[in-house]
């Protein structure tokens, strides 16, 4: 009888992949601080509310 000793590294390296997508590695600097994202929100806000620019007045004589 002629078996398939190939299979079982096979599926364990099949695992070995998928478990790494699954949880894949932080890379460093990827993480965002608070502060810098509440800064960012902020300034957001701020260009939202300011007052447009005024237009020119057009002469309607």
């Amino acid at each position: 009888m002629v078996t398939d000793r190939t299979a079982p590294i096979e599926t364990a390296s099949l695992a070995a992949e998928v478990e790494g997508l699954l949880e894949p590695a932080e890379s460093d600097g990827v993480f965002r601080d608070t502060r810098e994202c509440a800064g960012a929100l902020l300034l957001a806000a701020l260009l939202l509310l300011s007052p447009p620019t005024p237009r020119p007045k057009t002469d309607t004589r």
